[in-house]
């Protein structure tokens, strides 16, 4: 959280049923991936431990015949929610295998045409236009799979049990990303100058919560303050290549003043911004 931030989401939706739904959110209008630990809630058993994507049969095929129409082969079609083979192809008895991601579906024209071109010529305009596109969208790609486990039970402060409070409060439990202690770094010899006390990955959509505020010092009020603020990242994604003001854009700003001790907050936070700099 830095300097004059913290928001709120009214809760909206009630039981069991309504937080799945409310956890299943749209990766855009044509696709959805529902975390596998919601899955009891859906009363549903899936096969594996991943998370499953639901795609619009008739998106699909609207690409496909743009696909077709526009390359002198014959194609097939598959969508996928995978973050590293974001777009591949290859020939199979004649027919031409294309797999790409879900955010393809609902695409601009103009994305559709560069990525024609990449497929039919391998076009290096239209690869950095995809990239460009890729990199726009990256909040809409599946987290990385972690092999660091997740921390959240820290000596003072529990920032799992605060992320829940403040998901059912302020959020009707529509927020699904992840939440942990970021690493201790070793000794300083210089004091700071700065400090992000919290920072939000949309691609791993993971909130990490920097390691000073677990002291017995810091409220748990002010701690609560700096995941609710990383929360509304996940809520109000930053684009990429968009001006750095957007970060906190203006409903942004007026969703945070919602948090009960949004003032409050502040008040500590400036009182004691030096000492968080040498913890």
């Amino acid at each position: 959280m830095g300097a004059r931030s913290i928001l709120t989401l009214r809760p909206t939706a009630h039981g069991r049923g309504a937080r799945a739904k409310a956890l299943m959110r749209p990766m855009g209008a044509v696709a959805v991936r529902i975390p596998h630990r919601v899955s009891t809630e859906l009363g549903h058993v899936f096969p594996s431990s991943s998370p499953r994507l639901f795609v619009h049969e008739g998106a699909r095929q609207a690409l496909e015949r743009r696909l077709a129409r526009a390359l002198p082969w014959p194609v097939s079609l598959s969508v996928s929610d995978n973050r590293h083979g974001v777009i591949t192809h290859e020939w199979d008895r004649g027919v031409l295998i294309v797999r790409a991601h879900h955010m393809f579906l609902d695409a601009p024209p103009s994305i559709v045409s560069a990525l024609v071109s990449y497929i039919a010529v391998n076009d290096r305009d239209a690869s950095s236009r995809l990239g460009h596109f890729i990199e726009a969208n990256s909040g809409r790609l599946a987290p990385r799979s972690r092999t660091t486990p997740l921390v959240t039970a820290g000596f003072h402060h529990d920032i799992l049990s605060i992320f829940n409070d403040l998901n059912d409060r302020y959020f009707g439990g529509s927020v699904t990303a992840l939440i942990t202690w970021g690493r201790e770094t070793k000794k300083r010899t210089e004091k700071r100058k700065a400090i992000r006390l919290g920072s939000y990955s949309a691609s791993e959509r993971l909130i990490r919560i920097h390691p000073c505020l677990d002291r017995n010092w810091v409220p748990r009020y002010f701690v609560t303050a700096v995941v609710y603020h990383e929360m509304l990242h996940h809520v109000f994604p930053h684009r990429a290549g968009s001006e750095r003001r957007a970060l906190h854009p203006a409903e942004f700003r007026e969703r945070e003043r919602e948090y009960r001790f949004f003032e409050r907050a502040l008040r500590w936070e400036k009182a004691h911004l030096s000492r968080l700099l040498r913890a």
